[in-house]
């Protein structure tokens, strides 16, 4: 394996790459999304600065189900994040995210700093419930429940899109050889390519339990602001640098 071999590899490990070079497309990625207003003590000490908390102390939890993703495969994601502000521009912060599969799992930390670690969330309809769950080490830490398809927003579609398309940011942090950091950035990006096949708002409920390995229930539950599901296709381009913590 010679320098331009390596250097035009997509992933580690180079004899058997984990993902190929994106951007990637997803199609079809189910979501249930459950905003509600947090602890802003909590929230400050899980925000970077110099990223601000926006008005309202929102948080959210979300479920993913990915059936169809290049590179990637057939997954499902949980996680939360934290509604804020980036120079005054709304944006969204991942805090932390659970999934049961190792390509997006490496890709996210190791492209644009997704805060993934392995875990085993579930979005299913029960009967007329959309139903979320996240297991770790065999423990529920979270349940989000949604009234499924009460009011569709089919007339706010291109609103819908819009919002998915707004700043996202995550704290990418990679170690050198000595256990001193090398990478230490906030990194930006859009979603691009949206099409929105369906949306739908409705009441809703979230239960997270405390867990030191798997700490959703740090961002604690104050009010739930509702819910929102929707099912959509997109492209995840590369990221941009935000702010270097190492310049």
């Amino acid at each position: 394996m010679n320098r331009d071999e390596i250097l035009s590899a997509s992933s580690m490990p180079l004899f058997s790459p984990s993902y190929p070079r994106g951007p990637y497309r997803f199609m079809r990625r189910e979501y249930l999304i459950i905003t509600y207003e947090s602890d802003p003590e909590a929230i400050r000490r899980a925000l970077p600065e110099p990223l601000e908390p926006a008005p309202g102390n929102l948080c959210f939890y979300e479920w993913m189900k990915m059936p169809d993703s290049s590179g990637f495969g057939d997954y499902e994601e949980s996680g939360t994040g934290i509604v804020a502000q980036w120079n005054g521009e709304p944006c969204n912060f991942s805090v932390q995210m659970y999934l049961d599969d190792e390509p997006p799992i490496t890709a996210g930390r190791e492209i644009w700093g997704f805060p993934k670690k392995y875990g085993v969330p579930r979005l299913k309809v029960q009967k007329d419930t959309l139903t979320g769950t996240l297991h770790y080490d065999e423990e529920r830490v979270a349940m989000g429940t949604m009234t499924y398809k009460h009011h569709s927003l089919a007339d706010r579609l291109d609103e819908v899109a819009k919002g998915i398309g707004k700043l996202n940011v995550n704290l990418k942090f990679i170690p050198d050889v000595d256990g001193g950091p090398k990478v230490a950035q906030l990194v930006g990006y859009n979603l691009t390519d949206i099409h929105v096949h369906g949306a739908w708002d409705g009441p809703a409920r979230l239960h997270l339990t405390p867990h030191v390995n798997c700490r959703v229930a740090d961002l604690p539950v104050r009010r739930i602001v509702g819910g929102r599901h929707q099912v959509v296709d997109f492209t995840l381009p590369f990221g941009r640098v935000l702010h270097d913590y190492l310049a």
